[in-house]
């Protein structure tokens, strides 16, 4: 049963993490009306209210316009279908981002090694070229001006083949950063297997790359200003125990 408590903007916004300057404007267009008005003219929220604006925030994730969200929650389906269709177009999201980020780490061997890279290798996970190109401009002005390398040379994209590298690039960070937080020693198996599989994926997909090779790869990233920094956002300490586990599982080989 929904609990009958109400709750001021201010709770609701507390509650929420929805300004209480976006919550007037919902209500001023008609996408959140509030439960009541008080005698002393505070907005109040029930707990139906909170459901509402919790289908209202998936949606804004989706970038969905407020006028198109209103006209879909105006019909009042069921709530449960809601979130069933925003839990699928969330998944389709999840998934697409995975494959960018496995693009962008297979951009970034490229550039370690100085090599040109084939354009249909870097543009999956996008679902245009030209998204692809926007994201990768500031990594691009980088190497170019530090470099002399330019990632977006050539004109021909395969889309596809750069989301798969860019799921792949995700689960392998995700795992060596999970790896590193959980205070697992950089020789350990479970790291040199993240190792293995993410070079055979490298391997299978036509790039010819061994244990030595990524450890210049990973001494380029901890080196280099952009790419620490990046994989340093991400969990700190990561650069260096990338080139930890690499050179300690390139001398085991």
């Amino acid at each position: 049963m929904l609990s009958d408590k109400l709750l001021t903007v201010k709770e609701t916004a507390r509650v929420s993490g929805v300004t209480i300057k976006t919550l007037h404007h919902y209500h001023k267009i008609g996408l959140l009306p509030p439960r009541e008005i008080s005698e002393a003219g505070y907005r109040l929220y029930g707990m139906e209210e909170l459901q509402r604006l919790q289908e209202i925030l998936f949606y804004r994730e989706l970038d969905v316009p407020l006028e198109k969200i209103r006209r879909v929650l105006e019909e009042k389906p069921q709530r449960t279908a809601v979130l069933s269709e925003q839990e699928e177009l969330l998944t389709a999201r999840k998934v697409r981002l995975e494959q960018l980020l496995l693009t962008l780490r297979q951009s970034i061997r490229y550039a370690s090694e100085g090599e040109r890279m084939e354009m249909a290798d870097m543009f999956k996970g996008f679902g245009k070229e030209e998204e692809w190109k926007e994201a990768l401009t500031e990594q691009n002005e980088y190497l170019k001006e530090t470099y002399g390398y330019d990632l977006l040379e050539k004109e021909t994209i395969d889309v596809e083949a750069l989301n798969e590298q860019a799921a792949e690039a995700k689960r392998f960070t995700d795992g060596m950063a999970a790896a590193l937080k959980d205070g697992v020693k950089f020789d350990h198996e479970d790291v040199r297997t993240l190792l293995r599989d993410h070079l055979d994926f490298l391997n299978k997909a036509g790039h010819a790359f061994g244990p030595q090779d990524y450890v210049n790869q990973a001494k380029f990233f901890m080196e280099d200003d952009f790419h620490r920094q990046m994989l340093e956002s991400q969990q700190t300490g990561l650069a260096y125990y990338l080139r930890a586990a690499a050179e300690s599982w390139a001398s085991a080989q």
